[in-house]
């Protein structure tokens, strides 16, 4: 039989394995953010910049199925708890997406844009899901892989 030090190890593992023991920290911490968040306490104004950036970051997130993650994000940093309009970023970002498919964040347009360059005679930021897709999508995805001569 058993003891129950191998019992829990196995038990360990196993939520390991499947995902479910950090999808359990991170409810856990996202709860006790809240029980510990002072709603009476005035967030700080988000300037026009971080409001920007924090829906940016909310889109990949959201994406990535980081949803604890991002719910700490919103409650943080007093973002507005309804997303941004997609098509809002992107005029406030001076940038177009070439695709239909919205589906995938705009971080992942500006970091392709960065790391292979503008196309020929765009001036905007191309945003764009044949650029670049998310990890795990696109064969040819190498992270921390930069142009050389580009700083950065």
């Amino acid at each position: 039989m058993a003891t129950v030090t191998e019992l829990k190890a196995v038990l360990k593992d196993t939520l390991e394995k499947k995902g479910v023991l950090g999808h359990l920290k991170a409810r856990i911490r996202a709860e006790v953010f809240n029980a510990l968040d002072d709603d009476h306490e005035p967030r700080p104004s988000l300037s026009h910049e971080n409001l920007l950036i924090n829906e940016l970051i909310r889109e990949y997130l959201e994406f990535n199925k980081y949803k604890y993650t991002a719910s700490v994000l919103i409650a943080e940093s007093g973002q507005p708890v309804v997303p941004l309009e997609r098509q809002f970023l992107i005029r406030e970002l001076n940038a177009f997406e070439e695709s239909k498919d919205n589906s995938i964040p705009l971080l992942y347009g500006i970091l392709a844009h960065f790391l292979h360059g503008p196309p020929v005679d765009i001036q905007n930021v191309l945003l764009t899901e044949s650029t670049l897709q998310p990890p795990n999508r696109h064969p040819s995805w190498k992270p921390n892989r930069r142009p050389k001569g580009r700083r950065f």
